[in-house]
């Protein structure tokens, strides 16, 4: 199995990276939703269900089978509703206004909900056959 060190050669070590459920129809909208407003390319996306993303879980003592979309960023991963708040604060602009709700909203509260969304996200949102598949242009973004 591929392990960190792997992703820092290819170039991503400076990066914050968002592993996400490849075949959710909502986790793709969130990659998709990052990627137009992350001009600065401060994000690389890796499926859960790859072979990188499962060692990179296991490398920060995360479950496999997770429910939820991990952000790492400067060697921290974060789950639930942390990682829409971190990305938010990291995309910068208006976006990091949201980061207010993680002292406005207890986690406890904030992560139930996140908890609900993700247990009902394909009853949702629907789900893929197959992992998301990057354009040509987008391809150095995905490890």
């Amino acid at each position: 199995m591929r392990n960190f060190e792997s992703v820092s050669m290819m170039g991503n070590r400076d990066k914050s990276i968002l592993l996400f459920d490849g075949v959710c129809n909502l986790c793709n909208g969130f990659v998709q939703f990052v990627i137009k407003r992350d001009p600065a390319e401060q994000f690389v996306f890796g499926a859960l269900q790859s072979e990188i993303g499962q060692s990179l879980l296991e490398q920060h003592q995360l479950p496999k089978n997770l429910s939820t979309v991990v952000l790492i960023h400067q060697g921290k991963a974060y789950t639930q509703s942390d990682v829409a708040l971190e990305t938010g604060r990291i995309l910068g602009g208006g976006w990091q206004a949201f980061y207010v709700f993680k002292w406005i909203l207890p986690a406890f509260l904030r992560n139930a909900i996140y908890d609900w969304l993700a247990r009902n996200r394909y009853r949702l949102f629907g789900k893929s056959e197959q992992c998301m598949v990057p354009t040509p242009e987008l391809k150095a973004r995905f490890l």
